[in-house]
């Protein structure tokens, strides 16, 4: 079809990025804007929804006002998860969402998980998934405890993406993916959902990400084009990166760093979300908590620019000069899942000025990555050779050969930085039929611009580097867990 195009929209943590492609591939354009984080209370991390909606309202009204959208085939969406909205039976959010960071319930989930047996994991999810401070049951139960009246007049709990299309088509709708830690093959696990009362009246219809939700309602931007259902940002930032095939590796590196194998070989290990097969693709995750958000964090201490902390990183090199500095600034997900862990610069003395301290802090995330490597590993019985890589963080050389001397193996990278919005591009045209298969799409429109490979001579200090960084949080384990915020 003449002018044939697809929209792809990421509500992402930090900021909502969307793409407007061609069916070949061309990036025609794209569109970012972010918003803030609220953090109100200690562990809290909080966002207004409304901030996602009028991200997508002027994406959609960008594109339309400046390009030929009359051959626009679907718009696909993508967005961070286990981020949490309670919406009343209009559809308004009842109360800021709990984004993934917020760790205040985890207390209640430690008492969900300790009714649940690791048999019982392996039988519903194929692996020891545990039920943390980011997972849906445990903010619904939060909720339901803290904000009974919040909880009384919830109709739906939805994750951003859905709760966009929800205010866009009229239709609540998710996919089984997204639903991960509450969805066997057969869909909800009615025996886990049973923990919280309440809780199963509350969450969406589960679709394949390719089905259309709806069409986007009279009077809105790019008003009548065909809605898919879309997927989490991993899964969306997976295909957006190339990543579709068994023994494919990725990383996504955002505010948080994505780690991911697909491989039919499962073996279950601690630490690693195993997706449920989709369409013939098995997934082993690893999502950590702080990869952009550390640089972020540290930028903002400095009054600089992330882009300016990674120059200032690149004027150090690598020796016992560097710190080591732990990126738990808000406890950690994968592999190590604990929600008291915090971050730490240790090993400084007179040597360590900002630049050490900017390297470290690249570092400390590509520590963090290995060991989610080793983790995936394990569990998708071996040791990528190669990873595709995307993401605003994947835009930064110095710190893409840092992540690769690493893991010991190298990262490819995709010549469109957004790799979750390309995904969710590309999930539009396979429900729009533009595509035959998931397949097809992901190797017509994807496409790569720079491979790194490990550099000589660092391997011994990256190695040892990484072990002290495993025993560090050890060290300091008893102490976090022990410390009370106040």
């Amino acid at each position: 079809m003449r002018n044939a195009t697809l929209i792809g929209i990421d509500v992402g943590t930090t900021a909502t990025k969307a793409v407007l492609l061609d069916l070949e591939g061309n990036r025609l354009a794209d569109f970012a804007e972010s918003y803030p984080m609220a953090r109100p209370a200690p562990g809290a991390a909080e966002q207004d929804p409304r901030h996602w909606m009028a991200a997508v309202l002027g994406a959609l009204a960008y594109f339309e006002q400046n390009h030929d959208l009359a051959g626009l085939q679907g718009v696909g969406f993508a967005s961070q998860v286990n981020t949490h909205v309670f919406v009343d039976a209009a559809g308004e959010a009842l109360r800021p969402a709990l984004v993934w960071q917020d760790s205040r319930p985890a207390e209640v989930a430690r008492q969900i998980d300790a009714t649940i047996t690791e048999a019982d994991k392996i039988r519903w999810f194929g692996a020891p998934i545990p039920v943390d401070a980011s997972h849906a049951l445990a903010r619904i139960a939060y909720i339901a405890r803290h904000e009974p009246q919040v909880f009384a007049a919830t109709r739906h709990v939805l994750l951003p993406k859905d709760y966009c299309i929800l205010a866009l088509t009229g239709v609540a709708a998710s996919d089984p993916v997204a639903a991960v830690g509450l969805v066997d093959a057969e869909g909800y696990v009615a025996e886990l959902l049973a923990r919280v009362p309440g809780a199963e009246r509350l969450l969406p219809p589960l679709f394949d990400f390719q089905h259309v939700a709806g069409r986007i309602r009279p009077g809105l931007p790019c008003a009548g084009a065909p809605v898919v259902v879309g997927a989490m940002d991993a899964w969306a930032g997976m295909f957006g990166v190339g990543v579709v095939d068994d023994g494919d590796a990725m990383l996504q590196s955002g505010t948080s760093e994505i780690a991911g194998i697909v491989s039919s070989s499962i073996n279950p290990t601690p630490g690693v979300i195993l997706f449920p097969p989709y369409h013939g693709i098995t997934m082993h995750a690893a999502p950590t908590q702080s990869g952009g958000a550390s640089l972020m964090w540290f930028a903002r201490l400095l009054d600089k620019t992330p882009g300016d902390v990674v120059a200032l990183a690149g004027q150090s090199s690598p020796g016992s000069a560097i710190p080591l500095f732990l990126p738990h600034l808000q406890g950690e997900r994968a592999p190590l899942w604990d929600a008291h862990s915090r971050g730490v610069f240790a090993r400084m003395d007179t040597r360590a000025g900002a630049a050490e301290m900017a390297r470290a802090v690249l570092e400390g995330v590509a520590f963090s990555v290995g060991l989610a490597f080793d983790a995936l590993s394990a569990s998708a019985g071996g040791r990528p050779a190669l990873a595709h890589t995307g993401g605003g963080g994947a835009r930064s050389a110095l710190w893409n050969q840092i992540k690769t001397d690493v893991l010991g193996f190298p990262l490819k990278r995709t010549s469109v930085p957004d790799a979750a919005a390309v995904g969710a591009a590309i999930l539009a045209g396979l429900g729009s039929g533009a595509f035959p298969s998931l397949r097809a799409a992901v190797h017509h429109l994807v496409r790569y611009d720079t491979e790194y490979r490990p550099a000589p001579g660092l391997e011994t200090y990256y190695a040892e580097k990484a072990a002290e960084y495993r025993h560090l949080y050890d060290a300091l384990k008893s102490f976090n867990v022990n410390y009370r915020e106040g």
